[in-house]
């Protein structure tokens, strides 16, 4: 791969497939997440996150970061053309999936009952098989990606997605006609909301007097279950798709090995501790990172449930609108921060490895600015059309008000939880693996604080959550930073990367409000305001990014299919 300016970066190009992938899964995901909470409601919504939350953490320590982690070690390995070593790496990985993720599914199996509470349990229980497969998935997806071969796993990651919705549907119409019965159960709730203003609004919304409590919370845990099923299906689909590719290239992975004249050739036991050293900092990172979520989930469906004395379907169903919706949407965005984050991590231990520390830099610039063309744009979006973009996903009217103004709330954290999942990769990179640790398990302490504190002495409820969110992703954001600077002297441009795509951003807003507005008076459909609002919104951004400079022709360049864009921008006299 060349690094001259003018040409495009593969990683860069990887990123793009990846991300193009993850953000046609996520919408995907959104689109099937619509229809679901029509079946098993808010309150179905609520025990699926409150056990998915728990579901994720031991997925983060046990498998999540495999693909991540073996991309990296092969990388190395295949960087200096140790093709036998790097395929041991790869044999040994498969033997530790095995062995970690059947002792965490049955953790997760036989332990729910102390994890989670209620009618969460079975839900938990129903994901626990699917922590297993996706060990192997993991390793399958960081083996392509070392190769800097994004494809495999974009296209699996669909597959996934696709088989998610699909099953989870069904699974959910099926368990529930089969236990619960077809009819539309109900309830009257909100003994406990007096003390929840924010939450009397929707109380309302589960409203038909004279149906049980227990026929609604049943019918909502076993959609629940059906939608952990579409969890589990949707992995053993990826996980086939993989296994399959991996088979059909087998013969030429083996010619390479047969090649390799590498002398020294490292022991299975010497692998396997280098994979165990690489491994668990990997682990204790994304776990670290991604535990506030169950954190401040305990805090709200336990201590905070308790101590205002908020029944339990009230304060599911408020945990259902915030997670199952507000947080489903903020985090499309981020996925174009993860795909960078994974096809960085290896570009840049390789450019480490070899001691290129300059190139390393432009790479860490490039993928810093990429991140946030899309990131500050896309929270901006979110910001100004939160409640059209929330009725045209989750029509429910009776949360549409509060999930709309939550997603509003949550707009900025879109940013940093872009920036600090990619900074966290690019310290992991550059060997300083332990560092996104410290700072997550600092950040945790932080918000969690900052939470208990907001529930306990205001009656801000689901906007506490909105609140911690923000802290912990803001904090992350500036230490991993100030870390990356200080391990390689890297200074982050700021008026290209940041300033100027949030200028463009603003006019992008203003530009996206009003036209909205205006066809919505004009029409009154809302599909049809968003359809004009949307793509003019995203011309105007392009068409100030540009103007003010935020771009050169070389970085359009080196975009996926970025000549394009360069030969469009030119004929319309925008670019010279």
């Amino acid at each position: 791969m060349s690094n001259k300016s003018g040409k495009k970066d593969n990683f860069l190009l990887q990123a793009g497939v990846l991300a193009a992938a993850g953000l046609i899964s996520r919408v995907i995901g959104l689109l099937y997440r619509s229809p679901l909470t029509a079946i098993i409601g808010d309150l179905g919504n609520g025990y699926y996150q409150a056990a998915y939350n728990f579901y994720t953490i031991v997925l983060l320590i046990s498998s999540y970061s495999i693909p991540s982690a073996i991309s990296k070690v092969i990388a190395q390995k295949l960087a200096v053309r140790e093709y036998r070593n790097a395929q041991r790496v790869f044999l040994c990985s498969i033997g530790y999936v095995l062995a970690v993720g059947g002792v965490a599914s049955l953790f997760l199996f036989f332990g729910a009952g102390l994890l989670v509470e209620g009618n969460a349990i079975p839900v938990l229980r129903v994901l626990a098989p699917t922590v297993f497969f996706y060990g192997l998935l993991g390793v399958l997806r960081g083996y392509f990606q070392a190769h800097k071969s994004m494809m495999q796993t974009s296209v699996s990651q669909i597959l996934e997605q696709i088989a998610n919705a699909v099953v989870a549907i069904v699974m959910a119409l099926t368990l529930i006609g089969m236990f619960v019965g077809g009819k539309d159960l109900v309830m009257k709730a909100g003994e406990g909301v007096e003390s929840s203003p924010v939450l009397q609004g929707i109380a309302v919304g589960v409203v038909d007097a004279g149906l049980r409590a227990s026929q609604t919370m049943s019918r909502a845990m076993y959609g629940a279950m059906g939608s952990a099923i579409g969890t589990g299906a949707g992995v053993l689909v990826g996980l086939i798709f993989m296994a399959g590719v991996y088979q059909l290239n087998r013969g030429w992975f083996q010619k390479r090995i047969k090649r390799d004249r590498t002398e020294r050739v490292d022991s299975y036991q010497e692998i396997s501790r280098g994979i165990v050293s690489v491994v668990t900092p990997f682990i204790l990172s994304t776990a670290a990172y991604n535990l506030s979520t169950t954190v401040n989930s305990v805090v709200y469906l336990r201590l905070y449930r308790t101590v205002k004395d908020i029944d339990e379907i009230t304060a599911y169903v408020g945990y259902g609108v915030f997670s199952g919706k507000a947080v489903t949407i903020s985090n499309i965005p981020i996925a174009f921060a993860s795909a960078m984050a994974s096809a960085a991590l290896p570009s840049v231990a390789q450019l480490m490895a070899q001691r290129n520390k300059r190139e390393a830099h432009r790479k860490i610039g490039l993928a810093v600015k990429s991140t946030m063309l899309i990131s500050i744009p896309s929270a901006v979006g979110l910001f100004v059309l939160a409640k059209p973009v929330m009725q045209l996903l989750f029509p429910q009217p009776e949360s549409l008000e509060l999930a709309s103004k939550l997603l509003m709330a949550m707009a900025v954290s879109v940013i940093f939880f872009a920036l600090s999942t990619l900074s966290s990769s690019i310290l992991q990179g550059i060997g300083k693996v332990n560092t996104p640790i410290y700072h997550a398990v600092a950040a945790l302490g932080v918000q969690t604080a900052v939470l208990a504190g907001l529930l306990l002495l205001t009656n801000l409820d689901l906007y506490a959550l909105v609140i911690a969110n923000i802290v912990y992703s803001g904090l992350m954001c500036f230490l991993n930073q100030w870390a990356v600077r200080r391990a390689i002297g890297y200074r982050q441009e700021i008026r290209r990367t940041f300033l100027i795509p949030l200028a463009a951003s603003c006019l992008m807003g203003a530009a996206a409000w009003a036209l909205y507005e205006l066809f919505h008076m004009l029409t009154a459909f809302n599909v049809l305001s968003l359809l004009v609002a949307i793509p003019a919104a995203a011309a105007v951004y392009f068409l100030f990014l540009i103007t003010l400079r935020g771009v050169n022709e070389e970085e359009l360049k080196s975009l996926p299919k970025g000549y394009l864009l360069v030969k469009a921008v030119k004929r319309v006299g925008i670019l010279r």
